[in-house]
């Protein structure tokens, strides 16, 4: 007998195994199960609850489940069923399926398996502690499929590779994060760093919109830890910039809650005053305070308790100080055109409107950078080397090395963007002509183009000179960190 006549054979077999161990308990289980995943509901109800209640982590591994399920579905239920076109299993000894309907489509590769293995295998890519629970469940909707009779046994195993595989692929242009803190060399000059066991001397200011909308204000979890702190909390009757201003005028050390752009705020008064900062991390991404290994309320306050602080780098871009990315060019027109949208339809909505209103409209800014001339799509400048190297940076190893992060889209090449995401979807961003990376100390930027100029930092857009400096600031900043 041939080799594939052999596996035909023993595919068929099992099937007729698996039909044949119908049970109450099993057809109250796995049926449901297997119903439950139809149009992968299963899995986006799921990764709905990550990222409510997964914190950073959870939303990253979330984001990318649903991304290798959706690059999955495509792929199996388009090209790979219709090049296959092998029917479904038969109904043996006068059982019919307990599904209420009979799928139609080709049987190999299984949909349900495909969708299963590739939400799984994302999102655990993500946060590793999720793998084991979510493997035994796309395991239990894969056999649900051969036990229902729906599809042989090859069915569902070709579909678990072809899922687990694509969502592994999803890596090579979104690169994983790191769940590691940055290294940071020790903080202010005292050997005895200045501890806040009560929180007397630290007056926090807390932006209470920023963040998810299920996220608790901040303000009373710090009250109850350091009750002899100050806690104001912005809004109508007073913005942001007033309160950081009061904070800095009375306190020996500024505490912040709120997204990168508050921190930044908050940074720039703390240095102008000469005064360590206190970083709650209660914004959307918290980049810095991820960097800082600073995950919730407890980590910053557990911080100024013992007295652990961190001497930071300080980005400048035209004067202005930025503690994780500066830009201009098309990232800029992004970010005003979401602003100018977010309060209508919503934060993520208006990221991806602008996303595509900007891909369609965006020019290049022709600008001579350290004496060469450019003509810059979009340009990524970070406060410190960021990993990984290629198009996606997300994370720094240190916050110390006196270095910025330079990364080009040229836009001097025919169809730069075209050939840059060619190049990421092949991995052959190294090679690829329109993007450069380097790391330098200084930058000095010269707009050639006519009309205004308009620069961003950690989100935030502002006018701009049209000669400029991009480098580090000194002294440092000391941000309470914690325990090494």
């Amino acid at each position: 007998m041939k080799p594939v006549s052999a596996l035909r054979k023993l595919d068929h077999s099992l099937s007729r195994k698996a039909t044949s161990l119908r049970s109450r308990r099993l057809d109250e289980t796995l049926i449901p199960l297997s119903r439950a995943a139809d149009h992968s509901l299963l899995w986006l109800g799921i990764a709905a609850l990550m990222a409510v209640a997964g914190g950073r982590f959870g939303r990253r591994a979330a984001l990318r489940g649903v991304l290798s399920l959706g690059l999955t579905s495509a792929l199996v239920n388009g090209p790979l069923k219709m090049i296959a076109r092998r029917g479904r299993p038969e109904p043996d000894r006068g059982l019919t399926t307990p599904l209420h309907r009979s799928p139609r489509t080709a049987s190999f590769p299984s949909g349900h398996a495909a969708s299963a293995f590739a939400f799984a295998t994302g999102a655990a890519l993500e946060s590793p502690a999720l793998g084991a629970p979510l493997g035994v469940a796309a395991a239990a909707v894969a056999a649900s499929r051969v036990y229902a009779g729906v599809h042989y046994p090859a069915d569902v195993l070709a579909g678990s590779l072809v899922g687990a595989a694509v969502a592994v692929g999803t890596t090579r242009f979104w690169p994983l994060t790191s769940h590691k803190p940055a290294k940071v060399r020790p903080g202010l000059t005292r050997v005895d760093t200045e501890s806040f066991p009560e929180g007397d001397g630290i007056t926090f200011v807390v932006n209470p919109t920023a963040g998810p909308a299920f996220m608790p204000n901040p303000a009373h979890a710090l009250r109850e830890a350091l009750p002899l702190a100050r806690v104001i909390e912005t809004g109508e009757d007073l913005d942001m910039e007033d309160a950081l201003r009061m904070a800095a005028a009375e306190a020996r050390a500024i505490g912040i809650a709120g997204g990168d752009g508050s921190v930044n705020g908050a940074a720039e008064e703390a240095l102008a005053h000469n005064l360590p900062l206190v970083v709650v991390p209660t914004g959307t991404l918290n980049h810095l305070a991820r960097d800082l290994g600073l995950d919730s309320v407890k980590d910053s306050v557990e911080a100024v308790q013992h007295g652990h602080a961190a001497a930071v780098d300080v980005g400048t871009i035209d004067g202005k100080p930025f503690l994780n990315t500066a830009s201009f060019g098309s990232y800029v027109e992004l970010v005003d055109a979401r602003e100018k949208l977010e309060r209508r339809i919503g934060k993520w909505p208006a990221v991806l409107v602008a996303l595509v209103k900007v891909l369609r409209a965006s020019e290049p800014v022709k600008v001579e950078i350290n004496g060469e001339v450019l003509q810059v799509w979009m340009i990524f400048i970070g406060n410190c080397a960021y990993r990984p190297q290629g198009f996606a940076p997300s994370w720094r190893e240190r916050l110390d090395d006196g270095l910025l992060d330079v990364r080009i889209v040229d836009g001097r090449h025919p169809w730069s963007r075209a050939r840059l995401v060619l190049a990421l979807l092949t991995g052959r961003l190294g090679r690829c002509k329109v993007y450069d990376a380097s790391l330098v100390r200084r930058l000095d930027v010269r707009f050639l183009d006519p009309g205004p100029v308009r620069l961003a930092r950690d989100g935030e857009t502002f006018e701009g000179s049209r000669h400029f400096k991009v480098e580090k600031k000194r002294p440092a900043l000391n941000i309470y960190v914690p325990r090494a």
